[in-house]
């Protein structure tokens, strides 16, 4: 990585020579990570931040199986895992196992003061800044980074305020060359200031390699019933969105214009094209105006079967709400309110547009309420697949999870999704109602630390390890 700043010219050799020597001498990772970290601090790209290291100490972190928590289903071949404890510590246990072995990772990352807990209060004085938020990500991204197959992808979800800072950091771990696309979600629930509201979220998304990316299609059109009720001589389609409604369209934004129907009927309001797209696609027929004989329903666009298999946009309609999300931790007997959740919809769609094989390692090390999890389970009894996650959650405390959202949220999530109760033996909540449990195995481990210069009998490092 320093040598490449070199080629581009963005560090001298001289500095570069001494942090490579700084590097091959550091006692540890965190120190090499640290020490790199000051030749990538002034970015090209124009991104800086006042960086804030991880602190340093003489203990090693290890897993410890949590045998309370974990738990087997009868005939399930696919074992899953749960590592409870600080991501940071958590990535770097992985590595031993997993080191260029995850195939997707989507992470939907705290950016908000006082969000991150207890960590936040050890690391950074309990208040995520934007140069906290950039420096809590910056070892975690390269390490996994690291992580990731050569084909790998990974998923980051942020908010307006903050994706573009990301982004910048994004580029100069991935590599700008490797970025992929930036996802807009309309996600159905919007932040209201005095002039505008807010109405989506970003996913920002980068590969290890994109030259070794296979193709990326949109299979979200596949269940769609084709008709062709007005006749078009290009054949059947069927309608998808174009259009924010009145209500819900941004007079400022650059796509808020007016296009007029055959009949001439106006429409003005916020739309999912620019007015020169918008243009292209009534040239070539493409958009249907409602009823054939009146013609003059909302414009939609007409989505053909030769379009099935695309590169995805970067709109992402369809994939469930923030409400929705809420409402299925209600239904799971979960009520705990989180900021802006993710629905289970929109992960599998995230997964899905990879195109990957369906025996893939999906991880997620800030998991939350568990929904990447749920996602990947969803998938896999929906096309037989024997897709594996792994999830990584701290255990923050709050007055709605007083045990911790690692033990009352994300544990009971999926203990109860997989087999149809809680820990505690109950089933009364409506999820289990309507859905058949996922079945498979999960293993919950903890991270557990001792100091590296323990010398007592059957308390050395390698002992409890």
């Amino acid at each position: 990585k320093i040598e490449s700043r070199v080629a581009d010219k963005a560090l001298e050799r001289s500095n570069a020579d001494l942090l490579i020597k700084l590097i091959n001498n550091a006692e540890s990772i965190d120190e090499a990570i640290s020490i790199a970290a000051l030749g990538t601090m002034y970015k090209r790209t124009g991104l800086h931040f006042d960086p804030r290291l991880e602190k340093m100490s003489n203990t090693i972190k290890y897993f410890e199986k949590n045998e309370a928590l974990s738990f087997t289903t009868p005939g399930a071949k696919r074992t899953h895992k749960l590592i409870i404890g600080d991501n940071y510590d958590a990535l770097q246990n992985l590595l031993i196992q997993y080191k260029g072995g995850i195939d997707v990772i989507y992470i939907d990352p705290p950016y908000g003061k006082d969000s991150m807990g207890e960590f936040a209060d050890t690391n950074y004085d309990n208040a995520i800044t934007r140069d906290n938020l950039l420096s809590m990500l910056y070892p975690r991204l390269i390490l996994a980074k690291q992580l990731l197959t050569e084909e790998g992808v990974i998923f980051c979800s942020l908010d307006d305020k903050n994706q573009a800072y990301v982004k910048c950091l994004m580029d100069e771990i991935f590599g700008e060359r490797n970025f992929i696309n930036n996802f807009m979600w309309l996600h159905g629930k919007g932040k209201k200031d005095s002039w505008s509201r807010t109405l989506q979220q970003y996913t920002l998304t980068y590969a290890k390699n994109k030259n070794s990316l296979g193709e990326w299609v949109d299979k979200s059109y596949t269940n769609y019933d084709f008709t062709n009720p007005d006749n078009d001589p290009k054949g059947k389609w069927f309608s998808g969105s174009l259009s924010f409604s009145e209500t819900r369209s941004n007079p400022l934004h650059p796509n808020y214009y007016t296009i007029v129907s055959p009949t001439g009927v106006k429409w003005t309001r916020q739309w999912q094209v620019t007015k020169e797209e918008m243009d292209s696609l009534i040239e070539n027929g493409d958009i249907s105006w409602g009823d054939p004989q009146k013609m003059d329903g909302v414009p939609r666009q007409k989505i053909r079967p030769c379009e099935i298999d695309i590169i995805p946009n970067n709109i992402i309609t369809d994939k469930g709400t923030t409400k929705s999300a809420q409402d299925d931790l209600d239904k799971i007997g979960l009520s705990v309110h989180f900021d802006y959740p993710k629905p289970v919809e929109l992960i599998k769609h995230l997964i899905s547009i990879t195109n990957k094989a369906k025996d893939i390692v999906i991880l997620d090390f800030f998991a939350g309420s568990g929904t990447t999890g749920h996602a990947v389970l969803d998938l896999n009894a929906e096309d037989g697949g024997s897709r594996s996650y792994i999830l990584c959650q701290m255990n923050e405390q709050s007055e709605t999870t007083r045990e911790g959202i690692a033990y009352d949220v994300t544990s009971k999530r999926l203990k109860r999704i997989m087999t149809g109760e809680c820990y505690d033996g109950s089933k009364d909540f409506e999820w289990i109602k309507k859905n058949k449990p996922y079945g498979d195995n999960l293993d919950v481990y903890e991270i557990k630390m001792v100091a590296d210069n323990a010398q007592e009998a059957g308390q050395t490092p390698f002992d409890l390890i």
